[in-house]
């Protein structure tokens, strides 16, 4: 078995320096529970807080050791979720998009760690102020929210600036990742590992609709972009500074660059878009996944998906060595 030693391994008693992103409506309890029997550490996509359903998926993972995934201003809507999840001694609890200070108190005290994902370096100096054990460096090519920096430079900004200034904390970088290149890169810009979004909601496990599925599965990394109009259509406020990275599609064909024509028509257009989400329907919704789309030909399974990302990672480290150029 290929293994991998890092500082996150070391310090979350992994087998991989892998760590699934906590995907809204795709990662629930299976998926998490897959990548932590896998040799990772698995997140369960707290998402917008829904109790109930969080509680199924804690359920559904049956035992093994996972964490939890907030969107930090939004949980502030409703902080009793966290107390309620927190009785399932999650191993770690994610906070991203919101000052992650409210909650720090109650996850340090069920000893989870706190992941702060981050999207510029001004995101980054305020997660370490407040005490974050792992900064994610997320860079805009992940799907799902998130912001515009690149994951080639953004990395190793973020950890030239954890070295001098918080050297203990923990770093992983999230964003058009899917193989063991873009493992065995993220290791050599000074990650300790990875946040995988994309690839495992391209799993198996995952809770996401056959034809999203094989959405991702046909598009290249051209196949997406960076807009409003899936929170606008779903009427969910976002604050400003984030968009949602989504699949090019019918839906995004006719909304994308007329915003103001769909909040006018919300009345019908909402409806529709739900409708469209619930059914799989893949092109009249958004569908939810990143650049990295480019990167995968085939929906597996997570143990397959780890394994052989850690497999190949190792053996592009392995192979730079013998090239005497590490």
């Amino acid at each position: 078995m290929t293994v991998l030693t890092t500082r996150l391994t070391r310090s979350l008693h992994l087998r991989h320096p892998i760590v699934s992103a906590p995907m809204a409506f795709a990662g629930g309890g299976i998926l998490a529970a897959a990548v932590s029997r896998a040799g990772g550490l698995g997140l369960i996509g707290g998402g917008y807080g829904d109790p109930a359903w969080l509680s199924e998926q804690f359920t559904a993972a049956a035992g093994q050791r996972v964490g939890v995934g907030f969107i930090s201003w939004s949980l502030r809507k409703s902080p009793s979720v966290l107390s309620d999840i927190l009785k399932y001694r999650p191993a770690a609890v994610m906070l991203s998009f919101g000052d992650p200070r409210p909650f720090i108190d109650d996850i340090r005290s069920v000893g989870a760690s706190l992941i702060c994902q981050c999207q510029d370096m001004d995101h980054v100096m305020d997660a370490v102020e407040a005490g974050a054990d792992i900064i994610v460096a997320q860079g805009g090519e992940a799907g799902g929210h998130g912001a515009l920096r690149g994951t080639l430079s953004f990395v190793p900004e973020v950890s030239d600036f954890l070295t001098r200034e918080s050297p203990e904390t923990l770093l992983l970088a999230a964003g058009g990742i899917a193989d063991g290149r873009g493992l065995a890169a993220a290791l050599m810009l000074g990650a300790d590992g990875v946040l995988l979004g994309t690839r495992l909601w391209a799993a198996k496990e995952a809770l996401v609709k056959p034809g999203h599925h094989s959405a991702v599965v046909a598009a290249n990394g051209d196949g997406t972009l960076r807009t409003h109009v899936a929170d606008i259509a779903r009427q969910i406020p976002w604050p400003r500074g984030f968009t949602a990275r989504i699949a090019r599609n019918a839906f995004t064909d006719r909304w994308h660059g007329h915003e103001d024509a769909l909040e006018k028509s919300i009345s019908v257009e909402g409806p529709k878009y739900r409708q469209a989400f619930a059914e799989g329907d893949p092109d009249h919704t958004g569908v939810w996944f990143g650049e990295a789309a480019g990167l995968i030909q085939e929906i597996a399974s997570v143990a397959d998906i780890v394994e052989k990302m850690a497999s190949d990672a190792a053996l592009h480290i392995r192979r730079l060595g013998d090239t005497g150029l590490a």
